[in-house]
């Protein structure tokens, strides 16, 4: 690599480093470049990205963010999953490596907190942010429609006992 290509390389990973809110250091080694790519797909659907760079300069382009503490697990092959939304990243790392024994979980940072392989799991475990938002709006919306049904229950019950006065005087 020239020594350009490395500048570049490393202020693309700073700048990916910065803005992130989380990452997940992981071992690829053994994976096939279609698990590869499958990793990087479903990464990108649930709004999260796969970098594969240099130790050295990744090292190099921590220095200066919240999840400098990574850099500790920067060794032999590894992959860094990032991503905004605290929940997506893990979540996508930790269902992946269920599915293949070669990409193995090494820990992450989540802003200047270092998680371990049993932090990201249980981050992995909790709703995503769009989970969360359909759950409060249902909460709000809740009380709502319970006002709604309280207020026509009164007269759903006048009309049910009008109706059986009804069917009790044409039995008679």
């Amino acid at each position: 690599m020239e020594r350009a290509a490395k500048k570049e390389a490393v202020e693309s990973l700073n700048e990916v480093f910065k803005t992130t809110s989380v990452a997940v250091v992981a071992h690829y080694s053994g994976l096939t470049v279609a698990q590869m790519q499958n990793l990087r797909k479903q990464m990108k659907q649930a709004g999260a990205s796969v970098k594969v760079s240099k130790n050295r300069l990744a090292k190099i382009a921590l220095e200066g963010t919240d999840v400098v503490a990574i850099g500790s697990l920067l060794k032999g092959p590894t992959v860094i999953a990032t991503s905004n939304d605290p929940v997506a990243a893990p979540k996508v790392a930790v269902e992946f490596a269920k599915a293949n024994e070669q990409f193995v979980i090494l820990g992450g940072s989540m802003g200047k907190t270092v998680l371990n392989v049993d932090s990201v799991k249980a981050l992995a475990s909790l709703p995503s942010l769009d989970e969360l938002r359909g759950k409060l709006v249902g909460l709000l919306v809740a009380p709502a429609t319970k006002i709604a049904q309280l207020s026509t229950a009164p007269a759903a019950k006048v009309a049910r006992v009008v109706q059986a006065y009804a069917s009790k005087s044409e039995a008679a």
